[in-house]
């Protein structure tokens, strides 16, 4: 049986969708069905039967980023472009790569540009029983898969921050995890997921990473954001039995599957295609 989460991870109708160019590089998806919202502005796009590419006329990143910006607030205060964040994004084919432009965040999937996280995996090992993994409720309030399980921590990794320092932030944000903690994570494997969403293409490359934690006695994670509803201390058969309901979501179900298969904690054939999903990491 092929786990929801590792069927959503590639739930994508190229058809449905036009390549989105930027200077001579395909660099997202925008749906069809959003192409008339776009005609708005026949100066700064440009529209032909494979693709939409924003205008050479935008030649520099700080140009590119003025017409974009302008694009992106106007579809905002039209209820197109949910979930405001208020962060900065740079279109990017890799994560090292110069960018072409930055945009606001909320504004990445609607043209299914590439982003970056990273989510981590919170893991209590005893020497005398069977490990435990932290994973968290999200938000009611949050913008996308509210209320759904996660990693203990999970973040987008903004323009200027490197995985180093999102983790860091992120796990203090979202779970009270110290510096001198955080800084001991170590890398699992990279996964892509390319998927269709309500707001449009989730494009992204998730960076995995393990991290050992104190014992609950020791330790337990507090979100310091209001991002976090709840955090659950559960055995790895609860677990298992949450990505296989869809009760994770996707990313965390992928990230969580990743930490369990290097650990040897489930059978690689309960992860059927989950092969695929890995990349080689660009860091």
């Amino acid at each position: 049986m092929t786990l929801p989460c590792i069927i959503a991870a590639r739930q994508f109708d190229p058809a449905a969708h036009r390549a989105f160019w930027i200077d001579a590089q395909a660099v997202g998806w925008i749906r069809v069905t959003d192409l008339p919202l776009l005609e708005r502005w026949p100066d700064i796009f440009e529209f032909d039967a494979d693709r939409v590419t924003l205008s050479a006329a935008f030649d520099t990143v700080d140009l590119r980023s003025a017409a974009l910006g302008a694009v992106i607030g106007a579809l905002a205060a039209d209820g197109r472009i949910p979930g405001w964040r208020n962060e900065t994004y740079a279109i990017r084919n890799a994560f090292d790569a110069p960018p072409l432009a930055y945009i606001e965040r909320a504004a990445s999937r609607f043209f299914g540009t590439l982003t970056y996280a990273v989510h981590l995996n919170g893991v209590v090992e005893y020497a005398d029983r069977a490990p435990l993994m932290w994973i968290a409720r999200r938000s009611d309030t949050k913008a996308t898969d509210p209320g759904m399980l996660d990693n203990v921590v999970a973040g987008g990794i903004g323009w200027g921050f490197s995985v180093a320092q999102t983790i860091i932030k992120e796990c203090w944000e979202e779970a009270g995890i110290p510096e001198e903690i955080a800084g001991r994570a170590v890398a699992g494997r990279t996964v892509h997921v390319l998927q269709t969403l309500p707001e449009g293409t989730q494009s992204e490359q998730i960076f995995i990473y393990d991290l050992a934690l104190p014992s609950p006695e020791e330790f337990a994670p507090r979100n310091q954001d209001g991002e976090v509803g709840e955090h659950r201390l559960a055995r790895i058969d609860e677990i298992a039995a949450w990505i296989e309901a869809g009760a994770m979501t996707v990313d965390a179900s992928l990230a969580t599957l990743d930490c369990l298969l290097r650990r040897r904690w489930i059978d690689e054939e309960a992860c059927t295609g989950i092969d695929a999903l890995f990349v080689a990491a660009t860091v």
